[in-house]
């Protein structure tokens, strides 16, 4: 994969990997990381209804992948945007879910301010956007993971992972999230 020679199946630090025979290529392992939106509006959150696979049909939290140059927090700005046409900003990291399978999913959960704009599904994603309360979900045929994340977002005791604004040590093209602190000389 990196300098065109074959593959071969061999123990590496202890777990069998794809490695090259004539580089030092290791072939780690295949992954893929996930983010989704909690976006609350007047005490309604911000739900869409999938209109492809996995899922189609189903109501779940805007989200979706992350692109190899992006920074999370941008993407699942781009995500809630381009599904619904509603702008939110990051807020706070809430929940983490880690799924090891053949290609290990890490999903990461925002907290996101709403700044402005009407739900309209993009159509080719979702087929419909809308907020909505915890009585309204109740009928709707809402995602088991989306409903555990909508328990997380209402019962959050703690501030979550937030921006960190001003690193001790800036450094260009990270994002950095951190457990809020009371130094008040670093904001």
């Amino acid at each position: 994969m990196s300098c065109g020679a074959a593959l071969e199946t061999r123990d590496v630090d202890g777990t069998t990997r794809r490695a090259c025979t004539a580089c030092s290529f290791v072939h780690w392992g295949n992954y893929s990381v996930g983010v989704g939106a909690l976006v609350m509006r007047a005490g309604k959150l911000l739900l869409v209804r999938r209109a492809q696979e996995p899922g189609k049909g189903r109501w779940t939290n805007p989200g979706g992948y992350i692109e190899q140059q992006e920074l999370i927090h941008d993407t699942i700005q781009r995500e809630v945007l381009e599904e619904t046409g509603v702008e939110a900003v990051v807020t706070k990291i809430v929940a983490l879910r880690d799924l090891p399978r053949s290609i290990h999913n890490l999903y990461i959960a925002f907290d996101m301010e709403y700044v402005g704009g009407e739900p309209i599904p993009d159509g080719v994603e979702v087929d419909a956007a809308g907020f909505y309360s915890l009585e309204e979900m109740a009928s709707m045929n809402v995602a088991d993971f989306t409903r555990w994340l909508i328990d997380v977002a209402i019962h959050a005791e703690s501030a979550g992972l937030v921006v960190d604004e001003n690193p001790i040590v800036p450094m260009a093209g990270y994002g950095l999230y951190r457990v809020p602190d009371d130094r008040t000389d670093r904001k």
